[in-house]
């Protein structure tokens, strides 16, 4: 039987218990009793074989203040339980099941008492001693379907089973189970990855290596790297570090740790993004599955006080949109990395497509992308299959980084390849996943990103290639002056809301100026169209001096004054009476410089391979003659159009062709409805 058939015999197995729960529970509810009994179940079957030998060292030294480190010698174990109890002698007791359970909980070491705590198990217990089915559940757990012995279930089927029940758990509830579970073969192609070119890890004796998640779910990344790790080199050790946010499966991944030896204190409980329990703290390798699509309000505070601290923190680069939260995740691998000439370290996080495109120049992704290809760490990204998680069938990517890429072939360049195609469908689906990503393909993949050259389905790119400089375009006003009856009508009507717009449009055409006090009153629109019946009327002023000298001189007739407006005032005046028209002459400042026209304002991507002003006289130029870059709004962007890479052009079929398609369709409906009528 393959590896995943057992542990999914096995645990479907374990899940059926959960009919004893019918009527007590509800089936989303199932999970609650069912995860952490399986948890306990394997806790007592890994201890069956040492229990008596605790039990005898427990009378002797239970006084004794090291009597932790000896009992732990005692159960060969880093936990041990000191009850008397265990789930086949919980039976020999039906009346008091309750207490005698809890007396066997309680006898558990204090690092397993902390898993227990997180499953929040001890109201269950209640509930099911109330409703009389604790002792059916336990008795259940004894029967053989429940043997989670390590001489039958290995510790690394016992983490796939822990997921594929979480798996189920949620499925029952309607929640995301993918946040927990990332498919294995994804897990395998990532580790292939991560420890491609590694040759102390590969062949060297003895050696020690670190790998941190920072968002570990169940620990099921953790579990496969060192797991392949060993099958390639069993003298090297890999200790795994990670956080987890979920209670439920942050005991399930402690759990998973005790039960294989490691050291469970490395994994951490709480919040990465707004309490980082590994802070100043770096890493040989980083793998991570992080949430996408999920925003991080809750941690906007503390996450935005840690950026102020910029390279100092994590978020040094800059902050994405709060409504996604994955390249926080990213940054957070980023600041684990050792420096290179501590050995450096490599990361591989899956993303779905947002982080290589959202953002525009100066934004927080782009921003993130460009200080991650200005310092060369991106090595490769690979664009999975869809339809290959549980909980999304959208496009996923996995982003290898690296910061040891310095006098190897990869240096300045970035590898994309694109493994969209490589996948089988599977017989039944789960939840979203319909397709597996076959051992072969695993191969295939590593081998494309190893080889590092080109194919259809790799392409290789300077870092240089995804950057590009926004400029700014601007085209001048050009602005026509004429006094017309409908436009005196329309100030009149509107003399009372005018003030507002008008003081806009003065600081959007001469910044800096706001409106002359005079003008803030609504009489002031009156004297100014009184004064502008002494106008020509009709007549158009493609020069704004010419129809402000004409203003004036009726100014003056009308009033008896000799001095001049205040240029504040009759440059307003002045807009009331202006119309864009691109024959009219270019509006200037008082220094001669044209003012932009705020409608007319464009903008280019120019890549950063490409001369600017080249580009300008080229592309913009011909089509706007008096147009030029405003260069202090110049920004530098970042941006990887992956699919555009991979773009093939696929010509619509013949007219004919279809019409063939069509009648064939139609006289095979035809059969089928004669045979259904019986015609």
């Amino acid at each position: 039987m393959s590896l995943s058939a057992n542990v999914s015999e096995k645990a479907a197995l374990i899940w059926a218990i959960a009919d004893k729960l019918t009527g007590v529970y509800k089936p989303h509810e199932y999970g609650e009793v069912i995860l952490p009994l399986t948890v306990i179940r394997r806790f007592d079957c890994i201890l069956a074989d040492t229990k008596d030998a605790v039990l005898e060292k427990f009378e002797a030294v239970k006084n004794l203040p090291m009597r932790d480190v000896l009992l732990r010698k005692a159960s060969g174990k880093a936990f041990y339980n000191t009850s008397k109890f265990t789930f086949e002698r919980l039976l020999d007791d039906p009346d008091n099941i309750e207490a005698n359970f809890r007396d066997y909980l309680n006898g558990f070491s204090e690092n397993v008492q902390d898993i227990l705590e997180k499953f929040k198990f001890d109201g269950q217990i209640t509930t099911m001693a109330n409703k009389g089915i604790l002792y059916i559940v336990i008795k259940e757990f004894t029967t053989p379907k429940a043997n989670l012995h390590p001489d039958v279930i290995s510790n690394l089927e016992m983490g796939y089973i822990f997921e594929e029940i979480i798996r189920r758990f949620s499925e029952s509830h309607n929640e995301d189970a993918g946040q927990h579970y990332t498919p294995r073969e994804v897990i395998q192609l990532m580790v292939n990855i991560l420890f491609y070119d590694d040759n102390d890890m590969l062949s060297g004796n003895n050696v020690v290596k670190t790998i941190y998640d920072p968002a570990c779910g169940t620990g099921g990344m953790l579990s496969v790297a060192e797991e392949y790790l060993h099958q390639l080199n069993a003298s090297t050790e890999l200790m795994a570090f990670g956080q987890e946010l979920n209670d439920q499966t942050f005991a399930i991944c402690k759990a998973d740790m005790l039960i294989k030896g490691n050291n469970a204190d490395f994994i951490k409980d709480g919040n990465t993004l707004s309490d980082d329990q590994f802070e100043g703290q770096t890493f040989d390798y980083v793998l991570s599955n992080p949430p996408f699509g999920r925003e991080w309000k809750n941690e906007k505070a503390t996450v935005e006080a840690e950026a102020k601290r910029g390279f100092a923190g994590r978020f040094g680069p800059g902050l994405p949109a709060a409504s996604d939260g994955q390249m926080l995740f990213l940054l957070t691998a980023i600041s684990k990395m050792k420096e290179p000439k501590d050995g450096g370290s490599r990361i591989a996080i899956i993303h779905n497509g947002s982080p290589l495109f959202t953002g525009d120049a100066g934004s927080g992704p782009s921003e993130i992308r460009k200080y991650i290809l200005e310092n060369d760490l991106l090595e490769a990204i690979i664009a999975l299959p869809n339809d290959i998680f549980y909980n999304t069938g959208i496009a996923t990517y996995i982003w290898v980084l690296s910061n040891k890429k310095a006098g190897t072939k990869r240096e300045g360049k970035v590898q994309l390849i694109n493994a969209n195609g490589l996948y089988e469908k599977r017989r039944k689906a789960l939840g979203n996943k319909r397709n597996d990503i076959p051992e072969s393909a695993i191969q295939e993949i590593t081998r494309l990103y190893g080889d590092f050259v080109e194919s259809e389905i790799s392409k290789i790119f300077d870092t240089t290639d995804f950057g590009y400089t926004k400029i700014t375009v601007e085209q001048p006003f050009r602005l026509h002056f004429s006094v017309t009856y409908k436009r005196m009508k329309k100030l009149f009507e509107e003399k009372d809301s005018l003030i507002p717009k008008f003081d806009a449009l003065c600081q959007e055409m001469f910044p800096g100026k706001h409106l002359h006090p005079a003008i803030k009153e609504p009489k002031f629109i009156m004297r100014v169209l009184e004064i502008c019946c002494g106008l020509e009327k009709e007549k158009r002023y493609k020069n704004i001096d010419d129809f402000q000298k004409d203003f004036t001189t009726t100014w003056r007739e009308k009033t008896g004054a000799t001095g001049d407006i205040d240029p504040a005032i009759i440059d307003i005046i002045s807009l009331l009476f202006a119309t864009h028209d691109k024959d009219a002459d270019i509006l200037r400042t008082t220094k001669g410089a044209p003012i932009a026209n705020p409608d007319l304002r464009d903008t280019e991507n120019v890549p950063l391979k490409e001369d600017i002003q080249t580009y300008f006289e080229r592309e913009v130029l011909p089509f706007a003659p008096d147009a030029w870059i405003d260069e202090k709004k110049s920004k530098v962007g970042y941006e990887i159009p992956f699919t555009r890479y991979f773009y093939k052009y696929e010509a619509p079929k013949p007219s004919a062709e279809i019409m063939k398609e069509i009648l064939a369709i139609e006289a095979e409906l035809d059969g089928a409805l004669a045979e259904v009528f019986g015609a």
